[in-house]
């Protein structure tokens, strides 16, 4: 059993930066693909970055790439979504999830993944 929780959300203004934090309990966090997600209301959890076990690969979404990024410290079990020049449109709650297994072969699908967090709210003021 992988329990994830979440971290760092808070409302911020536009152009402002934050760093959201998944701690892992349960293994190794350098055995798991990392997954992000968000949820605006009224609206479905959409795809917003992910990164190989490995560190090796990393997906972003369009609407973040070049904004955001997500560094992971497997040793520690704790992993990052770095988020910079947020805009209003990045209002949401936030999710990790992870997905064990040596392969990461749908990262932008959330039913690959097999263990979530609770989620933490990020609000961007304009």
């Amino acid at each position: 059993q992988v329990q994830l929780v979440e971290s760092g959300g808070g409302l911020v203004q536009a152009g402002d930066s934050l760093r959201l934090s998944c701690a892992a309990s349960g293994r190794p966090f350098s055995n798991y693909h990392m997954g992000w997600f968000r949820q605006a209301p009224g609206k479905e959890r959409e795809f917003v970055a992910a990164i190989s076990w490995s560190g090796s690969r990393t997906y972003y979404a369009d609407s973040v790439k070049g904004r955001f990024t997500i560094p992971g410290d497997g040793a520690k079990n704790t992993a990052y979504l770095q988020m910079n020049s947020l805009k209003p449109e990045d209002t949401a709650v936030y999710y990790c999830a992870t997905k064990t297994g040596l392969s990461l072969t749908r990262p932008r699908a959330r039913d690959e993944y097999d263990y979530w967090g609770q989620g933490t709210q990020v609000t961007v003021s304009s």
